[in-house]
């Protein structure tokens, strides 16, 4: 299938962008479908009618329709881990049951966000308290799946935050848990241990720091520390009560877990009604997944147009422009989601994937990337499919013409990705600004820009949390419509696991010089300088050092 895919686009080769919107007057209107609250336009990239066709016939050949209600359905379609995949339960407001070895697990997935939400409740007003009182700050300590979500919707939901001070660590460096406890209250900070198994090294470490650094302080971790986690037992040996412990099933994977209790952290900022907001926002989102024909359905055409970019035009990478500063995290979330999930080498029948996988995602967000990478955008030798996503307003009307400015901003690179600027042009440039002759040319050639370089559009009109919740789904249904076309199973992640396997073994030799391990010439070279280096500035710092004490200048929530 996919070689007639790449026989068709080289009969299309010779299709410019500017050229089949002069063709088609209608073609904005007819390749720009909308759901819910987000309007797709996929008519700035090189598929017409007939590529769409094609596309969509992928859907139908590769059983997608019984896929996906394997998957809402509660059947095990993770099947090297024998599991579920299941997040879509979380935000399923539907009095349907959902079934998993024979159970209905809605009930468990009701009480769990009943439970959250007065767990939320009672930080939130004061009624739970630390030693000094109540809550200013919260640190949620996790990495991966247990992070990403949370601190991307965190940083996007900002306006509705009327809840205590929300802060994540996640990297093993101490640097990060050191300038994040930095000038924060032990007594009036709730510390938030995200764990499935609660075994993870880089958040175990930061927990036991954080511990000692409260306990230093004059806080109390069975008072202040909480967890959310598959593993009671581990929780509670740690130290954490019973009642704050918040746990999740193997059906849920760690980056598809923000719809749970994985993302207590951001109902602490914004309360229990905004978070089900989002919930429900994801909600209408399937709804329209399981409902809408592969023509309209924006999860598919979103995917269908990654393969047809990865897959069929060669193109490797792709670029998330987020042009809402709010969704600056969006494009590293969408990093693990899709990379992740779909960076496999192994279809689910266990043989070689033949062709492409995976896509490498990165970005930032507009306008700044404009002024960093997109230079090459414009002007390199690689074409790079943008995603762009843009609200119509902001939440600040008194900055209206900001917010113009940015809107102009992202439609302008959008334009000019695909008009580019012809040599003709660019000589009559060189020539206004009086350069003549030979250098006239030199100079035009620089000032050239391809164009015809593919991007797509997600526009909606602001960036609520339900809106938010709509994006992530959407990105998530992306990915698993890939993954079925592809063959592969998105929903495990063996590929995370030999270097921690290693960085374990190598603990010991980094401390005593010497361990059970093998080491290979560069890096058993490397541990001997960096053993080194270290012993030269040995600081002997303790466990239960405060970090400084609290600022202030903060306002404290009374």
């Amino acid at each position: 299938m996919w070689e007639d895919l790449k026989a068709l686009r080289q009969t299309k080769r010779k299709h410019n962008l500017v050229a089949l919107f002069g063709a088609d007057p209608a073609r904005a209107e007819r390749f720009t479908m909308q759901a819910c609250d987000l309007r797709l336009d996929i008519s700035k990239t090189h598929i017409d009618d007939e590529v769409l066709e094609a596309l969509t016939a992928l859907c139908d050949r590769n059983g997608l329709a019984e896929r996906r209600e394997a998957m809402f359905d509660g059947a095990k379609i993770n099947e090297t881990e024998g599991r579920a995949a299941l997040h879509t339960a979380l935000r399923n407001f539907s009095e349907e049951p959902v079934l998993v070895d024979g159970a209905d697990v809605m009930p468990d997935v009701r009480d769990s966000l009943e439970r959250m939400s007065a767990f939320a409740r009672d930080v939130r007003s004061g009624r739970l308290r630390g030693t000094g009182g109540s809550f200013t700050d919260v640190v949620s300590i996790g990495i991966g799946g247990s992070d990403l979500g949370p601190v991307m919707a965190t940083l996007a939901l900002a306006p509705y935050h009327d809840g205590p001070r929300l802060h994540y660590v996640s990297n093993v460096d101490g640097a990060h848990i050191f300038d994040t406890l930095k000038g924060l209250d032990p007594t009036r900070t709730l510390v938030n241990v995200a764990s499935k198994t609660f075994t993870t090294s880089e958040t175990m470490t930061n927990a036991h720091t954080t511990r000692a650094w409260m306990q230093a302080g004059g806080g109390d971790p069975a008072q202040q520390f909480m967890a959310i986690s598959s593993d009671a037992a581990r929780a509670t040996e740690f130290g954490v009560p019973l009642e704050h412990i918040f746990g999740f099933s193997d059906w849920v994977g760690g980056r598809f877990s923000i719809w749970g209790p994985i993302g207590l952290p951001v109902m602490l900022a914004v309360g229990p009604e905004h978070f089900r907001e989002f919930l429900h926002g994801g909600y209408q989102m399937d709804s329209h997944f399981r409902s809408a024909p592969w023509a309209e359905n924006l999860p598919a055409l979103l995917a269908l147009v990654g393969l047809w970019h990865s897959r069929v035009c060669g193109f490797r990478s792709r670029v998330v422009v987020p042009y809402d500063q709010r969704l600056a995290r969006l494009p590293a979330y969408l990093q693990q989601l899709e990379m992740e999930s779909n960076g496999k080498s192994v279809g689910m029948d266990g043989r070689p994937v033949r062709g492409a996988t995976g896509a490498i995602v990165w970005g930032e967000p507009g306008t700044n990337g404009q002024h960093a990478f997109f230079q090459l955008l414009h002007q390199g030798t690689q074409a790079v499919p943008c995603e762009f996503l843009v609200a119509a307003r902001g939440h600040e009307p008194e900055l209206a013409h900001h917010h113009r400015l940015l809107v102009a901003n992202c439609l302008a690179q959008s334009q000019a990705l695909m008009i580019g600027r012809s040599l003709r042009q660019a000589r009559a440039m060189a020539a206004e600004a009086g350069f003549t002759g030979v250098e006239q040319e030199r100079q035009a050639r620089h000032r050239v820009f391809p164009g015809n370089r593919p991007s797509i559009t997600l526009a909606y009109p602001l960036l609520t949390p339900g809106v938010l919740g709509q994006i992530v789904a959407l990105y998530e249904h992306r990915v698993f419509v890939e993954g079925v076309i592809l063959g592969i199973n998105s929903f495990d992640q063996f590929g995370v696991e030999l270097g921690k396997e290693i960085a374990t073994s190598l603990g010991p030799v980094l401390e005593h010089g010497h361990g059970d391990v093998e080491l290979d010439g560069s890096t058993a070279a490397l541990i001997a300088y960096l053993r080194d280096e270290a012993g030269k500035a040995q600081s002997g710092g303790a466990p239960g050092l405060r970090f400084g004490p609290p600022d202030p200048e903060r306002p404290r929530r009374s």
